[in-house]
């Protein structure tokens, strides 16, 4: 007569297994991938007259990415990391250069009367560019921006952007505005027969 093994009883192992399952679902966090963020200027009254809005050429310096990823800021070949300080020099005009932007007085609230820069960045890119350098331009542009908001707020308030509260940050901002203008890629290298 063979003897009979003792078998492991198993009636309860889908549940165990269920109750791991929700467990961990529950107790993982999944990255989640963020995109750049851009403020997108509010949608126009639907009844307002259009006009064409004329920006002075000297408020704008346009960065421009080819296909082989070389830059050009304004009319000169740059290197990305050059491009952070020529934007700063761009849009704060520490010269009164008549080539760069325009000054203007603007009533800012919680700060008076302050000088603000009318500079606009145009960036513009090939199709054929690369995302990284892409991404390397974009991180500069609002590297540039976030460095004189710092500089401005410790001018202004003694404390970095960061480190002020709400009121005083919008009145930063104001002062310190990120005019950036994307326009859609092209496609340079190919030629129209």
């Amino acid at each position: 007569m063979a003897k009979k093994t003792p078998a492991i009883n198993s009636s309860s192992t889908a549940d165990i297994a269920f109750l791991l399952l929700c467990y961990f679902l529950m107790t993982t966090t999944m990255g989640s991938q963020t995109g750049l963020s851009r403020r997108l200027p509010p949608m126009p009254d639907p009844n307002q007259k259009v006009e064409d809005q004329k920006v002075n050429r000297r408020n704008i310096i346009i960065v421009k990415i080819n296909s082989a990823d070389r830059i050009l800021a304004g009319s000169e070949p740059i290197d990305v990391s050059q491009l952070k300080d020529k934007i700063k020099i761009f849009l704060t005009n520490p010269t009164d250069d008549p080539t760069l932007p325009v000054m203007e007085p603007t009533e800012i609230e919680n700060l008076g009367t302050r000088n603000v820069s009318k500079g606009v960045i145009s960036l513009q890119n090939d199709r054929g560019t690369s995302y990284q350098a892409y991404i390397a331009v974009q991180n500069e542009l609002v590297k540039a921006v976030n460095e004189l908001r710092d500089e401005a707020a410790m001018r202004e308030f003694g404390k970095k952007y960061l480190a002020l509260d709400e009121d005083k940050q919008k009145a930063i901002k104001d002062l310190v505005p990120q005019q950036i203008s994307e326009a859609e890629p092209k496609d340079v290298g190919k030629r129209r027969r």
